[in-house]
């Protein structure tokens, strides 16, 4: 027994046929020799379990301080990054706008527009994941910001081959959160799910209601993740792209938006098989009987 579970069995016997004692094969010193023995190996296990809980533990805490050092950091990197980046970005749009402009020059300016748009992303990403963004909740249907982010990248799916299965229960179910802020999670989890399946594939989102948690669901059949991997993919600045092609902050900024709701995500992988990210949300809200329930129609895109 461990910790008032049984955990096994431990069966002696006689290779050959013994008759019976008064209270079975056994005698009562034996019967106790047996039992020492059982509460023996209960103890290893406990004492093994506890060592493995405790070394998960110390794994937990640690993550958390380097989650906290970071988001200090980052908090700090945005705030000081902000202001002059908003001055490069305003100047270079009234340059732009000026008159005569050389075409070269116009170019050049351009570039500097869509570099600093793209830093500004970069800053409100980590502002999101410093949590510095203010929240404010108010009743949304997870199932309509749900198909409003699919709306934004369906097309470049399409031209991907990735074909989007959408599925929701008829019943509209409410949660108390932002609504952009719900909206980039599930865009930077499509997204994410999307680059995973550089050759085309099917895309599963589901939204659904249980046990007062409204869940969402993104599943791909990509590439998959290992384990060590899975064990990083929410730390900021992570990637497994190339230089370039990510900053590895989509994932971490979709764990500050939902830890910031007060849910929970969970990933399971499987190289070759694919990922699937589950979100689960605190409803917070009644469910809408009174509202039409929607039509869910299976959108595929080849």
């Amino acid at each position: 027994m461990v910790n008032g579970i049984c955990r096994g069995t431990v069966e002696v016997g006689y290779v050959l046929d013994v008759e019976d004692a008064v209270n079975g094969v056994f005698l009562k010193e034996e019967a106790h020799l047996i039992e020492g023995v059982a509460r023996e190996i209960g103890e290893f296990l406990g004492r093994r379990q506890a060592a493995v809980e405790r070394l998960d533990l110390e794994a937990q805490l640690r993550h958390a301080d380097r989650l906290a050092t970071i988001g200090k950091l980052a908090a700090g990197v945005a705030h000081e990054i902000n202001e002059p980046l908003g001055s490069i970005l305003g100047y270079a749009q009234l340059a732009r706008k000026g008159d005569g402009l050389p075409k070269s020059t116009a170019e050049d300016l351009d570039k500097i527009i869509a570099a600093s748009l793209q830093a500004r992303e970069i800053v409100n990403s980590l502002r999101f994941f410093a949590r510095q963004t203010p929240i404010q909740k108010v009743p949304v249907s997870i199932a309509s910001v749900v198909d409003e982010a699919l709306s934004l990248i369906e097309n470049q799916c399409a031209n991907e081959g990735i074909e989007i299965v959408r599925r929701a229960e008829e019943q509209v179910f409410e949660v108390q959160a932002a609504p952009v802020q719900l909206k980039q999670v599930v865009v930077n989890l499509v997204v994410n799910a999307m680059q995973s399946m550089p050759g085309g594939g099917r895309l599963t989102v589901e939204t659904r209601f249980d046990d007062s948690t409204a869940i969402i669901e993104v599943e791909d059949n990509g590439v998959g993740m290992t384990g060590d991997v899975m064990d990083q993919i929410f730390n900021p600045f992570f990637t497994t792209k190339d230089v370039g092609e990510g900053t590895g902050l989509g994932l971490s900024v979709v764990h500050g938006i939902i830890s910031a709701h007060g849910g929970a995500i969970d990933v399971a992988s499987e190289v070759g098989k694919g990922s699937k990210f589950t979100v689960r949300l605190p409803h917070g809200v009644e469910p809408s009987p009174e509202l039409e329930p929607r039509t869910r129609a299976k959108r595929e895109h080849e």
